[in-house]
């Protein structure tokens, strides 16, 4: 009996994360595939990866990183050409621009995109696809395991958009020549 109870209670609560995670409008398939194309142009235009481009880098803050380095420019993934963000992170707490320019790979802690997708993909976001990637090109996770690609934390207090719509209709803090 007891076996039994614990198979139940454990079937539901399995239920109850596959819901879930089929509703979030994040970490899906298809998210995680449209992901891979984007990383696949940060690669080839050197943008991530081992012979990336390098600028100087700025200080930053809580969630990204304590140094950043940011690009702007447009990226053709999947036929559709848009505005592409591309934001490296580098941390830890404490790091100095000379030791982010000197050691980049010890101190790059992560790579957050924003890519303007079709019309139609997201309009109350500016149609805006939010990734976070790993330092290898892995997709960054939640803690309850979600993938960061696609409609990153849609609806939710936290988390990506909820965060960028306080810069406005462009969602984007650093600029305001991506306005919509």
């Amino acid at each position: 009996m007891k076996r039994s109870l614990i198979s139940a209670a454990l079937v539901l609560s399995l239920g109850g994360t596959a819901g879930l995670a089929q509703d979030m409008p994040f970490g899906s398939k298809a998210d995680r595939g449209y992901a891979a194309q984007i990383w696949a142009y940060l690669q080839e235009s050197k943008l991530a990866g081992p012979d990336m481009i390098r600028t100087t880098p700025y200080e930053g803050t809580d969630p990204h990183g304590m140094m950043l380095e940011t690009f702007y420019t447009t990226a053709t993934i999947n036929g559709h050409e848009g505005d592409l963000i591309v934001k490296r992170n580098f941390g830890p707490v404490g790091v100095t621009e000379d030791e982010v320019l000197r050691d980049p790979e010890t101190h790059l802690a992560a790579y957050t995109i924003m890519f303007r997708r079709e019309a139609g993909y997201d309009p109350e976001d500016g149609d805006w696809f939010w990734v976070k990637y790993l330092p290898d090109g892995s997709l960054d996770e939640t803690p309850n395991g979600m993938a960061m690609a696609g409609q990153v934390a849609k609806g939710m207090d936290e988390g990506c958009i909820a965060c960028h719509q306080g810069a406005g209709d462009d969602m984007v803090f650093t600029s305001d020549h991506l306005a919509n």
